[in-house]
């Protein structure tokens, strides 16, 4: 985060999470955090804002109808920073929402230069496999490709470049713009609102769970959804399309192994879900821990597990127990548990955890051709 710009193109973290309520306008998820309290992320506070979640609350509280919405960046190797993100779509669709799931090979092209193919290859099998392993069904499920989908959304997203101007865009996304993320951003603007034309079920509160950086797409799409207001009646283009903003939640983002951004691009920062069991486990032990120099400091002044990746790999995704997780805790801050018991402890769950759901993903075959086959 540079000044008062999010950039979801860019590699840098972000350092200050408060700083999104006061500088872009997102509210704190907290008021949720009990009526929602079966979900870990929510929870736990990994989820920590929202635009409008008072909409989906109630959908899911009253059963109403809506949507859920999210995208895949198909750029590289599916690992647990990405699993965030797959068990929220999961919850969602557990909780009745009509899910929408886009494969983004034409920004993974555009912007990130990965062969067309290539992307289209990563999303299916790195990502959409394991979605389904995870526990992805093919309910209430659309899945499409920007580049391969129906003629209705490429239609309404030509129409939405009528509805901006580049000055806008520069004032949300910056100067550096270029022709491809210009594109990549209307697109995505087409993918969070298609859900509500009438081909797809008609207006409806849509969420779009996100990490923090992707809020400037969530604004410019909010923008556009108040756009198509008929002031002639000749504007057809403009009175078809009847939107409800979409609403929106952030989840803070896991650190790599080594503290800093977890990156795809950096194998030794994140264990994949294809990992082999023992390559993750070794990466567990050399991974960067909250513990003082030497055991007896540890036993003396405690550990500080808000700055241990062992720690939070058992928060994001390893240990489903509050009271445990509790336990562990303070047995870190007291000093009554040292690292190496952490991260023996961490590797043998990563491990049983690795090894069924590879087992899963040979058993995903059948779900996967049956989504790629309703396309």
């Amino acid at each position: 985060m540079t000044g008062k710009r999010l950039d979801p193109w860019g590699k840098g973290g972000i350092e200050n999470y408060e700083n999104l309520f006061k500088e872009f306008g997102i509210e704190s998820f907290d008021k949720y955090r009990q009526r929602f309290s079966n979900n870990r992320y929510i929870r736990r506070g990994i989820v920590i804002g929202q635009r409008d979640y008072g909409r989906i609350a109630e959908a899911i509280e009253k059963k109403k109808p809506y949507a859920m919405m999210t995208g895949l960046m198909p750029s590289g190797k599916f690992h647990f920073g990405h699993k965030m993100v797959a068990d929220q779509i999961i919850w969602y669709q557990k909780m009745n929402a009509d899910t929408f799931v886009c494969a983004a090979d034409l920004e993974a092209t555009v912007v990130r230069d990965i062969p067309l193919q290539e992307a289209r290859k990563i999303a299916i099998e790195e990502y959409l496999t394991n979605y389904v392993a995870l526990g992805l069904t093919e309910k209430n499920l659309t899945f499409w490709f920007q580049t391969d989908y129906v003629v209705p959304y490429y239609r309404f997203r030509d129409q939405l470049s009528k509805k901006v101007t580049l000055n806008e865009l520069k004032g949300i996304y910056g100067d550096d713009l270029t022709t491809g993320k210009i594109f990549s951003a209307i697109t995505q603007a087409a993918d969070i609102l298609h859900p509500q034309l009438a081909e797809f079920g008609g207006p409806r509160p849509t969420v779009v769970p996100v990490g923090a950086d992707q809020d400037p797409h969530i604004r410019l799409t909010r923008d556009f959804s108040g756009r198509f207001v008929s002031r002639h009646a000749a504007d057809a283009a403009s009175s078809e399309y009847k939107f409800i903003p979409p609403s929106s939640t952030y989840h803070k983002f896991m650190s790599g192994l080594s503290g800093g951004k977890m990156s795809s691009s950096d194998p030794s920062s994140y264990i994949a879900l294809t990992e082999d069991p023992k390559t993750a486990e070794k990466k567990v032990m050399s991974a960067k821990t909250g513990g003082r120099a030497t055991v007896t400091e540890q036993k003396e002044l405690g550990g500080v597990p808000e700055d241990c990746m062992v720690y939070e790999m058992l928060v994001y995704h390893l240990v489903e127990s509050d009271k445990e997780l509790a336990e562990i805790y303070a047995g870190c801050k007291s000093g009554g548990r040292v690292c190496g018991e952490c991260k023996k402890y961490c590797a043998g769950l990563l491990t049983a955890f690795l090894k069924e759901h590879q087992k899963k993903r040979k058993d995903a075959a059948k779900t996967v051709e049956k989504i790629l086959g309703e396309r």
